[in-house]
């Protein structure tokens, strides 16, 4: 029954969501203006169709709504309104132009008027629609397989929050081989002017970066949702669009659906795509071959987003098909199934990455004066690396200024009794773990032990937190914020401690094997007393 009752809303909402398209759009039937434009290899690398300069064909164009592929002599034409994202969608092997700061350009504002008057600066008005609004591409190399960064809220609430991610994440990744990154939403906390400052650290890294909008980037003084997101486009461009790098067809989504209460005159978000950029989203993977990986990048996580079911049709026959998320400041594979909706012969994955910020750049300040900022899972803030081959892809999690292979934290008394009539434990939080991964311990020279996966609050830091919480109490003001309140976590496992271990020093060792069946070692030392 629950199934049918999916079913039927789903084709609902779909009736409603194209009414909507259509009468968002209905202009097009008799636009008021057509967009033209040419997409062309700018040989002389000014930015500028000249001669010389040869035309591209068949490179897809987008209005935000509308997909069409430029004709032999590289031109397109496209209806706008007064407030269009014009945008060419990268193809495999050429770049577009980029910022001083590394973000691509590949997208043209159009909006007359300009952005109303909020509290953070919109587009400027950008006066009459030019005769030619054309794109410039660059040929580069874009081999099979090539990896990706991938940061999760960075969330800076201010200059030294923005200091805190230039020298907690910055220093180790310049000179990084991989080819571009990505910010998954929540870039800052919703101060708008701490954009450009980090942009100006991130760049620092040499590689193209991409964004992705989250709720604490929009303009909160917006009574609609096509007007939350002004200063985010003036800074990175359009909030929903795609591109293509080596074998993979990347999807930006925006689910931040902004709802405005005229009555009570505040907003609020919640997750959601709205009609227009799912109409958006199936017209661009009409295009896009079934053999092709394709991924899928957003801020709040899929089964948060409420018309998730109108994307789950367009994704779920597709056999090569990843999303990623941030926002709830964990760490996460989660695979969705049909007790979700989900109608795919497979389960789909669907990662929430690990944040820069960590909790919110909360707890106590290290030697460098940076808050821990360990997450409420009990990993470590940080971000991760995606690895792509052809349609494959692995996720490596990388602890923020943690050696590469600090991939666990193993917790168990320093000392354990064996005559002690209470169980003692050891967990082992496997960062990058899932419900898919196998744990083991052994003591010493003993024999392997299976470990259980569990969902529990991670004991280590339930320990940090209360011990900071008391610390906090007697300290006005306080040195530093308080952590957040822990919670289970997806990828923590535990064993009760045998009482029959030989009296003496011993070494744990612990092996993780993942869901991509990598192994990882960590260890510990018990002393075990009679």
């Amino acid at each position: 029954m629950r199934q049918i009752r999916i079913r039927q809303g789903v084709l609902l909402l779909a009736i409603l969501s194209n009414l909507a398209v259509n009468q968002a759009w209905a202009a097009e039937d008799t636009p008021a203006q057509l967009a033209r434009g040419i997409v062309f290899h700018d040989k002389n690398n000014n930015g500028v169709y000249d001669a010389g300069d040869p035309p591209l064909a068949g490179i897809r164009v987008s209005n935000g709504l509308k997909i069409v592929q430029t004709n032999a002599e590289g031109r397109y034409e496209l209806p706008v309104t007064d407030d269009t994202i014009l945008f060419v969608i990268k193809p495999r092997n050429w770049r577009t132009p980029l910022s001083p700061e590394n973000m691509p350009r590949f997208y043209y504002i159009h909006k007359p008027q300009g952005s109303p008057d909020f509290k953070y600066a919109g587009v400027a008005a950008t006066g009459p629609l030019p005769a030619s609004v054309d794109f410039p591409l660059y040929p580069q190399a874009e081999p099979e397989k090539f990896q990706a960064i991938l940061f999760g809220d960075t969330q800076p609430r201010d200059q030294k929050e923005v200091d805190y991610i230039s020298q907690d994440i910055i220093p180790e990744l310049i000179g990084t081989k991989a080819s571009l990154g990505v910010t998954l939403g929540d870039i800052a906390f919703d101060n708008l002017e701490t954009f450009e400052p980090l942009n100006k650290s991130i760049a620092l890294l040499g590689i193209p970066w991409y964004n992705v909008m989250g709720n604490h980037d929009i303009n909160y003084d917006a009574k609609t949702r096509e007007l939350a997101n002004e200063t985010y486009e003036r800074v990175y461009g359009p909030s929903y669009y795609s591109f293509e790098h080596g074998p993979v067809h990347f999807v930006v989504i925006d689910n931040i659906e902004w709802l405005y209460n005229t009555e009570t005159k505040r907003g609020q978000y919640r997750g959601g795509l709205g009609p227009k950029q799912v109409q958006f989203i199936e017209n661009d993977l009409k295009l896009v071959p079934e053999n092709q990986l394709v991924v899928l990048m957003m801020h709040i996580p899929i089964t948060n987003t409420h018309d998730r079911h109108n994307l789950y049709r367009l994704i779920e026959k597709r056999k090569y098909c990843l999303s990623i998320s941030g926002h709830t400041h964990d760490h996460q594979h989660v695979w969705i199934k049909r007790d979700d909706g989900w109608e795919g012969p497979e389960p789909h994955h669907h990662i929430i990455n690990v944040t820069v910020c960590g909790s919110w750049w909360s707890g106590a300040l290290d030697e460098r004066r940076i808050p821990h900022t360990t997450m409420a899972d009990g990993g470590p803030n940080g971000y991760s690396i995606l690895t792509f081959d052809g349609t494959d892809y692995i996720l490596d999690y990388k602890a923020a200024g943690r050696d590469k292979n600090y991939q666990m934290e193993i917790d168990a008394p320093e000392e354990f009794q064996r005559s002690a009539e209470e169980p003692r434990f050891v967990y082992v939080n496997f960062f990058n773990g899932s419900e898919k991964s196998r744990l083991r311990i052994r003591f010493g020279s003993g024999d392997w032990r299976e470990m259980t996966h569990t969902r529990e609050e991670d004991p280590k830091f339930r320990r940090t937190f209360d011990a900071e919480v008391e610390l906090l109490a007697d300290k006005q003001p306080t040195p530093f914020r308080k952590l957040p309140n822990p919670k289970p976590s997806s990828h923590l496992w535990k064993l009760e401690i045998p009482r029959d271990l030989p009296v003496g020093t011993l070494d744990m060792q612990v092996e993780a094997t993942d869901h991509w069946k990598r192994t990882f070692q960590g260890h510990r030392v018990l002393r075990v007393t009679e």
